[in-house]
Formats: structure tokens, C-alpha cells, sequence
């Protein structure tokens, strides 16, 4: 991203003084009136701005107890910008989202990171469809697998159609094509992730949507996906997936969607195990009384590992977070997270460890003080502990520190 680029976002970011009232009541495809803050004409947008991990990250590096691990002081700037242009009936979307990541000691840590979109949607009675496009680059760890800071790219595009064939009832087609690359120096543990990891993802698929109520949607969907490595073809694999959904809109106190069903992963390699069972995704918040927030994310999916002999995983966990409103401007919040990674071996290699299996649990809380409505200042400490049968991939990690949000990341643990 160029200069002029991000001087626009973050300006994009920080005009929150160009506060103007409450849309009136939208449609679902349309902005929620309750988080539109600035207005420029015909564009409407909702600024955000967040100075999160000031502190010390005492494992750097997630190095094992018995390396000595190293610890630095850091923190993250993310301006993030959500846009909206209503063009006759229809609506133009985009998002502006970098992450400036600061490390004082080790430089090599540092990392400017971006991600943008655009789409447009029509929405309609009969017929509504939509598309999309998004390009992501990034330093952040690929995972809970992958320890290092390593450079990719992800680039994604996608569209979605339905035509009503009763009443409240949808038939439709969705497609999408992902690429993820990651640069060519990019290295973990001997593995060029170049190599092992840069992939083309295509997917189709049809879908079945009923709305249950103006507030609820349960839709069930079928996909075929193909993942095509472009350095690695014994890699290559494709998937089958049946399953439902249900979604609740924005305006709803309980928001979010649900989804669970069934996939068939079959890779290309006969040495290398298909995987049939459930998979889900799980993303739900409920408020109560605008002092009580619960917050919910779960998933069960097949994920790729940068181990040739271990070319896959069965990611399995889930993060619950809440947050309590204690009395005047002064909350509490707290987050607690499992995930399990269930290895699949590839047969006539040697493996380390046989049907390996790791963990990793993450514990945090932390106080916060209001100013305003959409300042939050706040003090976190979060704790993530990785165990394994294999010694040297084990760590514990402990982050301390202070966070600013201004925007509508004010609850302390997202929005």
C-alpha cells in the first residue's frame, strides 16, 4: 500500500469528529444506523481506531521454556474504516483496515500489515445477489501452528445469487476463488512455506435459504471446493461439504451465525488419509441490557500444515469471552480459548510423533474505563500456553499491557 493510501486511512480513520444523527431505519443489506457515525455527502462510514498490546510480550518468539525466551515491549495501531455508497437501489461497500505492529528490541518483528475490500450488493424481493473482492497482506503468525511472523498474501474474490421461488424462500449459487502466497523468504523450521503453502482454493456450490423470521435466515448449502499447491501437487485435495446454517441479523439482540454440517476432504496423495465428519463455525454475541455482552466463536475445519509429513490437521476449538458493565464508566472482561490439532500422517514416511495431537489454551481478563461513548481504555493480561507430544514445539506465552479503542470496538474483546 502507498504512502498517499495510508494517509487516506488513517485520516479515513480518525475524521470522527464529523458526527452527524442516526440514519433512519435500513433495509439488511443497508449500514446498522446504530454504528454510522460519519457522513461525507453520499458515502457513509464508521471509523474506528484501536492502540492495542502496549506492554510486554514476554515470548517474543514462542520459544520453549528451556530456550530462555525473549521479551520486548510492543504495541499495534489499527485504524479500520467501514464504507458504504448507496447507488440507486444498490449498495457499494468497502473496508479499510492496517495493522502497524511495533517491537522495540527486535526489529525484525515489526510489520506494517493492511487488508481492503469492495462490494456491491442488490439487494431484492425476487432476485438479490452480490460480489465481493478482498486482498489482505500480512506478517501475522498463519495460525496456531505456525510460530513465525511470515510475509503472505491473500487474495479473495466471490459472488452469491438467489431467486425466490416461494414465498420467504430462496434458491442460489455461490462461487469463490481464494489465492494465498507467501513470500519466497518466508521460513518455519526449515520449510520454505513457499513451497509448502501457496495454494488456489475454487469453490461452488448451491444453497437453499429460508426466512424464518425478518431477523432470521437458516440456509442449507452444498460445496465442492478444489485446493490446487502450486509447488507442492501431492498436496492438492478437494472437499465436499453439506451443511446448515442459521443467521441472525445485526439488529437482533442475539447476532451472528451458526453453521455445522458434514465434509468429505479427499487429498490427491494415496498415502495421505481422507478425512469424513462434522466441521462447523460458530460466531454469536448476545447483549443484555446494553452492561452484559456474551461472546461466542467456535469452528471444527480441516486445516493445512506446513509439515510434508504431517500435510494436515483437524482444527478443533473455541473462544468464550464476556463482559460486564460494573458500575458508571468501569467494566470487566475476560476470554477463555482451547483449540486442538489433530495431526493426519502420511503413509511410508517417517513421523516424529504418530496421530500427534496438540494443544492450545489462552486465558485473559482485563478492567476498562469508558470515556464517552466510544472511548475505552483498558488493562489486559492474557496468557496462551501450547503443549505437545513433541517437546520443542511446547511454549507459554504472558502479554500484559494497556489498550485504547475509540470507534466501535469498545467492549473490551471486539465488537
Amino acid at each position: 500500500m502507498g504512502c498517499k493510501a495510508r494517509r487516506l486511512l488513517v485520516l479515513l480513520a480518525l475524521v470522527t469528529a464529523c458526527r452527524v444523527a442516526p440514519l433512519a431505519a435500513q433495509t439488511s443489506d443497508a449500514p446498522d444506523p446504530a454504528t454510522v457515525s460519519v457522513r461525507i455527502g453520499p458515502v457513509m462510514m464508521n471509523p474506528a481506531i484501536s492502540l492495542t498490546n502496549i506492554g510486554v510480550d514476554n515470548n517474543v518468539f514462542n520459544e520453549p521454556n528451556q530456550a530462555l525466551p525473549k521479551k520486548d515491549f510492543t504495541f499495534t495501531l489499527s485504524p479500520n474504516t467501514d464504507i458504504w455508497l448507496r447507488v440507486g437501489r444498490t449498495w457499494v461497500t468497502g473496508t479499510l483496515r492496517e495493522d502497524i505492529v511495533w517491537y522495540q528490541k527486535y526489529a525484525s518483528e515489526r510489520s506494517g500489515n493492511y487488508t481492503y475490500g469492495v462490494g456491491w450488493k442488490v439487494p431484492s424481493t425476487v432476485a438479490p445477489f452480490s460480489v465481493n473482492a478482498n486482498r489482505a497482506s500480512t506478517r501475522e503468525r498463519p495460525g496456531f501452528e505456525i510460530d513465525a511472523r511470515a510475509q503472505h498474501y491473500v487474495t479473495t474474490y466471490g459472488a452469491t445469487g438467489e431467486l425466490r421461488v416461494l414465498s420467504g424462500t430462496y434458491v442460489g449459487v455461490t462461487a469463490s476463488h481464494e489465492k494465498t502466497d507467501f513470500n519466497q523468504t518466508a521460513v518455519f523450521l526449515g520449510t520454505n512455506l513457499q513451497d509448502a503453502l501457496n495454494r488456489t482454493t475454487t469453490t461452488a456450490g448451491i444453497t437453499v435459504r429460508r426466512s424464518l423470521t425478518p431477523l432470521t435466515d437458516v440456509t442449507f448449502s452444498a460445496t465442492r471446493s478444489n485446493d490446487n499447491f502450486e509447488l507442492e501437487p501431492l498436496r492438492n485435495s478437494t472437499s465436499t461439504k453439506f451443511f446448515g446454517s442459521v443467521k441472525f441479523d445485526p439488529a437482533a439482540l442475539l447476532k451472528g451465525t451458526a453453521s455445522f454440517g458434514y465434509t468429505h476432504f479427499t487429498p490427491i496423495d494415496p498415502n495421505l488419509p481422507a478425512f469424513t465428519g462434522t466441521t462447523g463455525d460458530l460466531d454469536l454475541s448476545y447483549t443484555f441490557a446494553g452492561i452484559t455482552k456474551l461472546a461466542a466463536n467456535a469452528t471444527r475445519a480441516v486445516n493445512y500444515s506446513y509439515d510434508i509429513t504431517q500435510p494436515y490437521y483437524i482444527l478443533t476449538g473455541f473462544t468464550i469471552g464476556a463482559a460486564q458493565q460494573i458500575f458508571g464508566p468501569i467494566d470487566i472482561v475476560g476470554t477463555i480459548s482451547v483449540q486442538r490439532m489433530a495431526y493426519q500422517d502420511r503413509a511410508g514416511v517417517v513421523v516424529e510423533v504418530v496421530n500427534r495431537i496438540d494443544y492450545v489454551h489462552t486465558y485473559g481478563g482485563g478492567l476498562g474505563f469508558h470515556m464517552g461513548k466510544d472511548l475505552r481504555i483498558g488493562f489486559n493480561v492474557t496468557n496462551s500456553v501450547r503443549t505437545s507430544q513433541v517437546v520443542a514445539r511446547e511454549f507459554e506465552g504472558l502479554h500484559y499491557g494497556v489498550a485504547l479503542t475509540y470507534g466501535v470496538l469498545n467492549t473490551g474483546f471486539g465488537k
